[in-house]
């Protein structure tokens, strides 16, 4: 029986498809100095690139609801809430990061993303059943978790895409709402569309759309990482000098009490919030393709786990900062956006400032969560069409002093529809909190636990029923009831803003 399974399990490992496994023929006879071992480009990546990308897309549009999220919890709940969801995005990613190499940590076989590796260590099932019933029930692809993966996984970076549009707009329409309230004497007659705004990031983002491939974003995620502490410095300045004029610090030990709002309210904003925290910790859906961009020796994992370490400690360092001083300043009024729901005013070319840098850190952002997406779509037009001029044929065009850019058709039409996509949808749905909470509880209990869990127990094969199996699988239980009731309370919320908001309208 044990050589029946053994023989089944070899004949998946042949069967495996290769969709999602690049190859390059003739790769052997290439100069290694230039390729790595699958005959892909040498990677280049190190601790602090993997850091910086990280640091570009966690703290991202996030960081600016904090403050709510914090005034709705309590100055109990909120940072502890914080602190723990930090904790757990630490863990499960050493986790995720231990199954970028299916098997052996050094020479196993490489996942170049989130998917393959669902694919390569879930398919691992079959070694503790047999044959037949492998095939029976689809485990020789991943079977369905894969499928499941997949959706969940591109369907939040799509959605990301659409929040950090909706995002960026209101950041561009602070700047001129701003210079408007001062240039008015306070009086604030602007009235502005936000399609405009959205628009135009959209442009933007259909140019950037065309950079090829992850490993080449490292200079704007260098930017974006960089503005995005540009604006949470200001955020943390802005909100200190807030306390010290107000000469007390504001909020309440368990946040926006019942009378303020109705009860039901109160429970709904409570669940979001904990979605808005999750959201703005997450950025487990792109870490296994972070880490295809890092070199080797030492091993991917041993960089990863520092880059994690360094990011989530940088990051929570400024979320505890933003977020808490924020919510001294404000109290429970403290706004949905800090640097756009205008508490601040004044010095408000700073504010400007501060928008602009949200603006530019976003426009990096959305490149860093969309690239996985695209390469996912444009790998598998490349395995159904692999004889189209289309999809696979690239137009050499000189650039003076640098490589010609190759510019592919396909790459041109289908990430130029997405960006539009995205952007009629930001048109349609411009709820920021709401949206942020949702997708943070959409997200994190699949992405950021559950599939992180299970791949490291059966990449290490931890025993059924042991202590650390018993451990992993409480952690995973705990943050699914986190993730549905973030999610409630953000369908709450939309329902409740759908109800008075008409689409293509004025916003101001």
């Amino acid at each position: 029986m044990v050589e029946d399974v053994a023989s089944g399990n070899h004949h998946l490992q042949q069967q495996q498809p290769q969709a999602f496994d690049v190859s390059v023929e003739g790769y052997e006879h290439r100069d290694s100095k230039f390729f790595d071992e699958d005959g892909r480009h040498k990677r280049t990546g190190t601790v602090w690139t993997a850091s910086a990308h990280i640091i570009t897309a966690v703290i991202g549009a996030g960081v600016l609801s904090l403050s709510w999220a914090i005034a709705q919890l309590g100055w109990v709940a909120g940072p502890a809430a914080m602190i723990l969801f930090s904790l757990v995005t630490y863990y499960t990613s050493t986790l995720l990061s231990v199954c970028y190499r299916t098997g052996d940590p050094v020479n196993g076989k490489r996942n170049h993303t989130y998917m393959d590796a669902v694919r390569s260590i879930l398919g691992m099932l079959c070694h503790q059943i047999q044959f037949t019933k492998a095939i029976f029930l689809g485990l020789e692809t991943g079977g369905f978790k894969v499928k499941i993966c997949g959706c969940i996984q591109y369907a939040n970076l799509f959605g990301v895409a659409v929040g950090y549009t909706v995002a960026a707009s209101i950041s561009m329409m602070a700047v001129q709402r701003s210079n408007c309230f001062h240039s008015s004497g306070g009086k604030d007659p602007c009235h502005m569309n936000s399609n405009v705004y959205m628009i135009t990031f959209g442009v933007a983002e259909i140019i950037l759309s065309q950079i090829p491939d992850f490993d080449q974003l490292w200079w704007l995620s260098i930017v974006a990482a960089v503005m995005s502490f540009t604006y949470s410095i200001i955020g943390l300045g802005l909100g200190v000098g807030k306390v010290v004029e107000n000469k007390r610090v504001r909020g309440s030990l368990t946040g926006i009490t019942v009378g303020t709002v109705s009860e039901s309210r109160k429970i709904w904003r409570t669940f979001q919030a904990l979605g808005d925290i999750a959201f703005a910790y997450s950025y487990s859906m792109i870490l296994i393709e972070i880490e295809d961009t890092v070199k080797s020796p030492p091993k991917e994992s041993t960089t990863m786990k520092k880059a994690t370490f360094i990011s989530v400690v940088v990051t929570t360092f400024f979320y505890m900062l933003c977020g808490c001083f924020g919510y001294a300043a404000f109290g429970d009024s403290s706004p949905g956006n800090l640097l756009t729901g205008f508490g601040f005013y004044n010095p408000f070319w700073l504010l400007d400032v501060a928008n602009a840098a949200i603006v530019v850190h976003l426009v990096g952002a959305y490149q860093v969560y969309c690239q996985p997406l695209f390469s996912f779509i444009e790998k598998t037009a490349t395995d159904r069409f692999p004889n189209s001029d289309f999809v696979n044929k690239e137009i050499k065009i000189p650039i003076p002093g640098y490589h010609p850019y190759k510019l592919n058709l396909f790459r041109l039409v289908w990430r130029t529809i997405f960006v539009i996509i995205t952007t009629l949808l930001s048109m349609l749905l411009p709820f920021f909190n709401d949206i942020v909470g949702l997708l943070g509880a959409i997200g994190f209990w699949p992405i950021t636990v559950y599939f992180p869990v299970e791949m490291y127990i059966v990449q290490k094969r931890i025993p059924k029923w042991s202590t650390r199996w018993v451990c992993l699988y409480m952690l995973s239980f705990a943050c699914l009831i986190v993730s549905v009731t973030a999610a409630a309370g953000s369908v709450a919320g939309i329902i409740d803003d759908v109800k008075v908001y008409k689409p293509f309208r004025t916003n101001y």
